[in-house]
Parts: C-alpha cells; sequence; structure tokens
C-alpha cells in the first residue's frame, strides 16, 4: 500500500509565490462541460504550432528532450474504417471501461481522500480523471474537483500548476491520475518530480499492465478506448508545449483548442457510452474493491525488466523507444514514427485497430511467442534501430 508521505515539504524555489492564471474550461476552452475538468493550461490555439515533422520531434526525444514540446504535431485524423472500429470497441469496452473506473475511484476514496482532488496528467489521463469524478456522482453524489496540467517527459512537470494547486487545495487530499502505464517512466517520472513537495507522488491509472502502481482498476493489458484517439476523445485539446517565447516562468504550459475539428469530436459520446454502464457493473465494482483493498498491490516493474530484454533483443537500446501494452502501441501509430509491432501469438482480443492502424501506416506487425503484454510498439529512430537483426 502506499506510504504516508511528508506533508509539510515546500514546493522547489522556483515555485514559491501566489500561482498566476486560472483554470480555463469549457467551452471556451475544450468540448468538455466545465464542470468536468479545469485546465491548468495556456491558451495558445491561436499560435500556429503544427510545423515540426515527427521524424524531428523524435531526434529530440532521442537528443534529451531540450526541444521536445516546442511544437505540435500535425493530428492524425483517422478514416471511417477506423473510426468503425473505434466505435466496435467502445462498444464491446464500455462495461470492462466502466468497471474498471468504478474500482480505481473506489479505491481512492477510501485510501487516499474522502473528498480527493483529482489531477488528471494530460492528456491520457483527463479522460479517466472526468470517468472517476462521474462515478463518484454517480455512486456517492459526491461532486469532485478534476483539473489537469501538464507533464513533458525530460522537461518536468507544470510547477506553476503545481503551485496553484497547492494555493487553492490541501496537497494531502490531491490524486495524480494518468490512463494506463506501460514500462513506467511516467509514474518514475511523477515520483521524481514531486519528491520535495507536499504532494503525494503516487501515480492512479485505469490500467497497470506494467505493474508500476498501487492504485489501479486492472492489470490486465486491456485496450481503453480513449487511446484510439487524439484530441478528438480528450477535449479538442493537443499536446502540451513549453516554448520560451511563448510560455514565460510563471505561465502555465501551453496547449491548444482544436475548435476546428469539433465536427469530428467523440469526446462526450465516450463519457456518456462508459458512464450508461455504471448501474450494471455497480456489485462487480463492490468485489473488485475488496478485493483490491485485500490484495498485495506492491509494484513488481515486471514490465520496465520486459522492455529492458525487447530493447537489446531488437538493437534498439533505448527503452523509451520501446511502447508495451495495447494502448501504447495505438499511441506509437497515431503519433510517433513506428519502425514495427509485436503481437503476442494468439493475442487475438483488442488488436483489430492495432492491425489496421499497422496497414495504413505500412508497419510490419510480427507475431512473438511469451510476449508478456498483447502487443508492443517499436518506435523508428535514425541510428537507432537500424542495425537491428530483425
Amino acid at each position: 500500500m502506499a506510504t504516508e508521505v511528508e506533508r509539510s515539504a515546500p514546493l522547489p524555489a522556483e515555485s514559491q509565490g501566489c500561482a498566476s492564471g486560472t483554470p480555463l474550461r469549457g467551452p471556451a476552452f475544450s468540448s468538455y462541460a466545465p464542470e468536468d475538468v479545469g485546465w491548468l493550461l495556456k491558451d495558445l490555439s491561436g499560435v500556429a504550432l503544427e510545423t515540426t515533422p515527427t521524424e524531428e520531434r523524435e531526434e529530440a526525444v532521442l537528443g534529451g528532450g531540450a526541444r521536445y514540446r516546442e511544437a505540435l504535431p500535425i493530428e492524425y485524423q483517422p478514416d471511417a474504417s477506423y473510426l468503425d472500429l473505434y466505435r466496435a470497441a467502445l462498444k464491446d469496452s464500455a462495461v470492462r471501461t466502466a468497471r474498471a473506473i468504478g474500482a480505481v475511484t473506489e479505491t481512492v476514496l477510501s485510501e487516499r481522500s474522502p473528498r480527493p482532488v483529482l489531477v488528471s496528467l494530460l492528456r491520457a489521463g483527463t479522460p479517466v480523471g472526468v470517468l472517476m469524478r462521474h462515478w463518484a456522482r454517480h455512486a456517492h453524489g459526491l461532486d469532485l474537483p478534476h483539473y489537469a496540467l501538464s507533464m513533458i517527459f525530460g522537461r518536468g512537470i507544470d510547477t506553476t500548476a503545481l503551485r496553484w494547486l497547492a494555493d487553492h487545495h490541501d496537497p494531502a487530499d490531491v490524486v495524480f491520475v494518468d490512463g494506463w502505464t506501460g514500462k513506467g517512466s511516467v509514474t518514475r517520472q511523477l515520483a521524481e518530480e514531486l519528491r520535495d513537495t507536499p504532494f503525494d507522488p503516487h501515480l492512479t491509472v485505469l490500467a497497470d499492465p506494467g505493474s508500476c502502481v498501487e492504485t489501479y482498476g486492472s492489470r490486465d493489458d486491456i485496450l481503453i478506448p480513449s487511446a484510439c484517439l487524439n484530441s478528438t476523445v480528450a477535449g479538442l485539446i493537443s499536446q502540451s508545449v513549453l516554448r520560451a517565447d511563448l510560455v514565460g516562468p510563471h505561465d502555465f504550459h501551453g496547449a491548444k483548442f482544436y475548435r476546428e475539428l469539433a465536427d469530428a469530436d467523440v469526446s462526450r459520446d465516450f463519457l456518456d457510452t462508459v458512464s450508461a454502464r455504471f448501474p450494471d457493473v455497480e456489485a462487480d465494482v463492490a468485489a473488485d474493491a475488496k478485493a483490491l483493498a485485500a490484495a498485495d498491490r506492491t509494484p513488481t516493474w515486471w514490465g520496465w525488466a520486459a522492455v529492458e530484454r525487447i530493447s537489446e533483443e531488437y538493437g534498439i537500446h533505448h527503452t523509451r523507444f520501446v511502447k508495451p501494452g495495447i494502448s501504447e502501441t495505438i499511441r506509437v501509430l497515431l503519433r510517433r514514427v513506428p519502425w514495427r509491432v509485436l503481437v503476442r501469438r494468439g493475442a487475438s482480443a483488442d488488436l483489430d485497430l492495432v492491425r489496421l492502424l499497422a496497414k495504413q501506416r505500412d508497419v510490419p506487425v510480427e507475431e512473438v511467442d511469451e510476449l508478456p503484454y498483447s502487443s508492443v510498439g517499436l518506435v523508428r529512430v535514425r541510428g537507432a534501430n537500424a542495425a537491428s537483426h530483425r
């Protein structure tokens, strides 16, 4: 179980003082209902940021992240066949997703705080945070605060957002939420970022196939429907941006509201489809929450060990370019430069979207015996995997 952390530790020196800004809310910023999430972001919707080729973004990651998230990719817009598969996947997984949402929310309410402040990591955590808020209202009549903030790989968490949270809420009540774990890099980064703050560094996720966290709804490698799309399932909000000429030292990290994608937006439909199944899973959630409370949920980090092995076996030598799990594989195919996809032989469930995206992007799919995840996405990086024996 999560251990109690020191609550009186100060925020980092550069984060002292009164936080600037107020949360952005829909409909002015995002297609979510205004009460569902407050975005601790600076609105950069009027700035042309979709200029960096994806290949250059990968090189920025490999080079240590100094330029990462200074621009945005042009978001992949799926065709009709992919959207049909997404709708089928959402229909098939709505009960499973609702059950996991209920289980993780009940765990948070019983173990972390009776009135938690949910803080999602942009973007994958945001739909999960909204659904957790909906479960708390459905099951307990609670109106939980929910915010979304930015944490960028290699560049850190938004300390202005942390300062705002500390100014407006008891840090002991803040629970950080993400969609899923793969190998656990986000879990580790969050713990490091919050080490000298009054916030609890333990991450909460819907699915934990990598066994990296203690608070989760499921440890199965399940397809999370919100992983299948980009902004159009996350309130029409972009990835976050951190660029010195746009984001000042006391600003929140920046992001864009893609109003022009309103006709393709399925954010509320996703929420409504999953929330509609809440009454059907109440008994299962009660049993799941009881089982989780009694279980030894200590992370084993076996996912990290598996990624290290795959990285060496395929000549990549950079674990950050091995993305394990169905959700991470889809993200690679949607947002990165994919090299190949590994799928566990016989693991047919939930892989239709993976196979279709791989076919559309001309990415080879390799079946592997005894793969610890249902699928793994391998990112192409110049010079990193060109010499692979595969």
